[in-house]
């Protein structure tokens, strides 16, 4: 029987959040998010860390070198590593392994990624021709999955270690294909993959929007302007809370979306756009918000909240244009406009 959806974390989710908030908190100060930034948006110390915590292979079953964890569970870390703008590519490496579990015949390699040792990523956009484009962490994952034509396919080879550059520094790289094998994932077990990656991206913005409020809230009870503090100002805290609200819904649809996906609801795909797109919005308007209310600081680059808007800008342009996830959602909803180009 499936159970009821919950809002809040379980006992052991809790748990499971305070470890990974702990490890985050002590291993990922924003000086490593900036250090990473100067080269490829990457990490590895951070990497095999998280690997050691057990991270990467905690959603992949136990047969394969898992930890046989729902991917509610894998949520509960995303939402942490997104609070703190983790360079690391844990959501793409994490449905990547999924995947090449559901097809089967890869029981080495799931292992390698269960362990961190080895790194996968997903193409989110068709490739053009021999090229899967601006890959999230191309620029440094050893494994790559893509799809085209209804097919899957899985290439393995050295990482460029060299980023495109990007708005937030992220390990973005384009990376030829001429050497991939198909695998056994049809098209709805790709599409899954992808709906994997929209909901734990969402859950991520959801924790990048709430610490963005928290660094906001914190500098405007510091902040002394006219002789007062500014967070006195009404206009601010009516910000804030609009933000604060939003941010909560985005917290409340992210977690029905991955609720949905791992029992199977119908509309689960629908579900993980929309998450995604509102989650995007509220943590850009909350990033906004506490950008604005430090004034010119907001802009500096020795100001952390500059980090997190440029994420907050960022993370979703990975799949493309939102307004094409707009339009997908529409299609699915509505049906496709006839006569459109």
């Amino acid at each position: 029987m499936i159970g009821l959806m919950r809002t809040r974390y379980s006992e052991d989710e809790v748990a499971v959040r305070d470890a990974f908030f702990d490890f985050f908190a002590n291993e990922c100060p924003t000086t490593t998010v900036r250090a990473a930034a100067e080269g490829t948006g990457f990490d590895p110390a951070l990497w095999s860390s998280l690997a050691a915590m057990g991270a990467p292979g905690m959603a992949l079953p136990e047969s394969l070198g898992g930890a046989g964890a729902a991917l509610t569970d894998l949520a509960v870390v995303a939402d942490v590593a997104g609070a703190h703008l983790a360079p690391v590519p844990l959501i793409e490496h994490a449905v990547t392994a999924r995947a090449l579990a559901r097809a089967g015949g890869h029981d080495d390699l799931v292992a390698e990624l269960a362990e961190g040792s080895t790194l996968a990523t997903l193409a989110l956009r068709p490739p053009t021709g021999d090229t899967a484009r601006l890959v999230p962490a191309g620029a440094v994952a050893d494994v790559l999955l893509h799809h085209c034509d209804g097919v899957t396919s899985s290439s393995r080879g050295n990482a460029p270690g060299i980023k495109l550059p990007n708005t937030a520094d992220l390990p973005l790289a384009h990376r030829v294909i001429s050497d991939a094998t198909a695998i056994e994932l049809d098209t709805d077990g790709w599409n899954r993959t992808v709906d994997e990656w929209r909901a734990l991206t969402a859950v991520a913005y959801v924790g990048l929007a709430k610490r963005a409020i928290e660094i906001g809230v914190a500098y405007t009870k510091e902040r002394i302007q006219f002789g007062v503090l500014i967070g006195t100002f009404q206009a601010l805290q009516h910000g804030f809370a609009d933000a604060a609200t939003s941010v909560e819904g985005a917290h409340l649809l992210a977690q029905r979306a991955v609720w949905a996906l791992e029992t199977e609801q119908p509309g689960a795909s629908r579900l993980a756009g929309m998450a995604l797109l509102f989650a995007a919005e509220s943590a850009r308007f909350a990033a906004d918000r506490s950008v604005q209310y430090h004034g010119g600081y907001g802009f500096s680059e020795e100001y952390d909240v500059q980090l997190y808007h440029r994420h907050a800008t960022a993370w979703i342009l990975q799949l493309g244009d939102p307004a094409a996830e707009y339009a997908r959602l529409a299609d699915a909803e509505f049906g496709p406009v006839m006569g459109a180009a």
